[in-house]
């Protein structure tokens, strides 16, 4: 792997707020504060040890009065949507004679303030927006118009996640709470056919203190998620390319009253979304970004200590503030951290569809580019992430809460001690790394004593929609 920080201008030196890859020509799309949405080619450097660059492209016509918060193409590739401050929400549509060229197909009006997050359904057809508002709204791309509102959160929706079956919908708010929505399609006698309809299953919020010398929970209980001091617009979510698990930054984890706070990321178990079934290893920073690589691939076994029962390894990236963490579902300790990027917080993460390019965005007006060799990462699957989610759909039409032996976490190791040192290098660029500024690659130290008895996770509480 190698990498760093590409200084180019990006925006005019304005934050990079948002980037995506394009599934068919790779080409990455940033948006940022300057209003503008631009398309970049990543040039491949010919020396051995050169890290990649990005090539500007073109701009899309101008639209956007206000900052572009986020984009995503979507799953075809033939459009991009885009969300900005105000509740702007445009639909963009690819050119067929040129890939370079995008015009507006549609402008979604119904959001009364920034549009915050975005996510398509599997198919294409519908979109999924978040927004300072407080609502998430399910957008019927086609007509162009609103399909259904979701307005129970009490403070802004920050990060949306749409689940590669379409069984579940997931928001996470700035309200501390995060709704997990079931599908449950209404009955349209007029022209006989069943419409989409959600409806909200779990409001995970709290969690219980475990007393290390007491089995009995005390009454105390504690939020799993950040308030709204969290200095970041964003809480991006997301679903596992298969569907069988959901990751959801901006966590909070207390072992007592009187211990400090870590922060860390919650995974929730497709079995059981009612409460996290594990969480990452804490981080300094609070956690404000999570992306799937969208390939899977195959196990490596040369890890028994892994916490996720798949046959098949997943790989996602984890930013906090300033840090990027690589993971990775066949072991416990992070494949990679990457810290001292930026001097400004990062707002967004994307995975090329290959695989080979991981990008990042930061406030700071620049973002990271990491490179991938040839089989670094693994061997790829010949089994696609959307034939993986058509497993796990259907799995969901035979049962609610799939009972598949590949869709578990292994919820016997509920606390997540790091017992290897990160096992990827980057090579470090110079010309492409700010000045003085160090970017430290290392792997995470041990947490507590092997002698001692283990830590016991929080129970964490549901509070069912009445």
């Amino acid at each position: 792997m190698r990498g760093g920080v590409v200084q180019i201008t990006w925006h005019d030196a304005q934050p990079v707020l948002t980037l995506d890859f394009h599934s068919l020509t790779n080409l990455l799309a940033t948006g940022g504060a300057d209003k503008d949405i631009k398309l970049w080619a990543l040039v491949q450097s010919e020396a051995q040890k050169k890290a990649p660059t990005a090539c500007y492209q073109t701009s899309l016509p101008p639209h956007h009065s206000t900052a572009v918060n986020v984009l995503r193409f979507s799953p075809s590739g033939e459009q991009l949507a885009s969300g900005a401050d105000g509740g702007e929400l445009a639909i963009w549509k690819m050119q067929s004679d040129d890939r370079h060229t995008w015009k507006v197909l549609k402008t979604l009006s119904f959001h009364r303030k920034d549009v915050l997050d975005l996510q398509w359904s599997t198919d294409g057809a519908f979109l999924l927006s978040g927004s300072v508002d407080n609502s998430c709204i399910i957008w019927d791309v086609n007509k162009g118009a609103v399909h259904q509102i979701l307005d129970a959160h009490l403070h802004y929706v920050q990060g949306v996640a749409w689940d590669p079956s379409g069984q579940y919908l997931a928001s996470l708010s700035s309200d501390r709470t995060c709704r997990i929505y079931s599908r449950k399609p209404q009955k349209n006698k007029a022209k006989g056919q069943e419409n989409l309809n959600y409806v909200c299953q779990h409001v995970v919020s709290k969690g219980e203190f475990q007393n290390l010398g007491d089995t009995k929970l005390s009454s105390a209980r504690h939020h799993l998620f950040h308030d709204e001091t969290l200095p970041s617009f964003f809480r991006r979510l997301a679903w596992s390319p298969d569907g069988s698990f959901l990751l959801a930054p901006a966590g909070i984890d207390k072992l007592s009253s009187a211990s400090p706070t870590c922060n860390t990321a919650y995974v929730f178990s497709r079995n059981d979304l009612a409460r996290p079934a594990l969480q990452l290893p804490g981080a300094s920073k609070p956690i404000v970004a999570v992306r799937f690589c969208p390939i899977s691939f195959t196990l490596r076994g040369s890890n028994s200590a892994g916490f996720f029962k798949l046959p098949y390894r997943i790989i996602f990236a984890v930013a906090t503030l300033n840090s990027l963490y690589i993971y990775d579902t066949e072991s416990v300790a992070p494949v990679a951290i990457l810290a001292g990027l930026h001097y400004a917080a990062i707002t967004d993460i994307a995975w090329s569809s290959d695989a080979k390019y991981l990008a990042v965005s930061s406030q700071d007006g620049y973002c990271t580019i990491l490179e991938f060799e040839n089989d670094e990462l693994g061997s790829p699957l010949s089994l696609t992430a959307a034939t993986e989610a058509k497993i796990v759909a259907k799995t969901s039409e035979e049962s609610p809460v799939p009972k598949t032996e590949h869709m578990q976490v292994d919820e016997n190791r509920v606390t997540i001690a790091v017992e290897e040192k990160a096992r990827i290098q980057i090579s470090k660029v110079e010309d492409n790394e700010p000045k003085e500024k160090n970017v430290e690659i290392k792997g995470l130290e041990k947490q507590g004593d092997p002698s001692k008895p283990a830590r016991k996770r929080i129970t964490p509480v549901a509070i069912e929609k009445s």
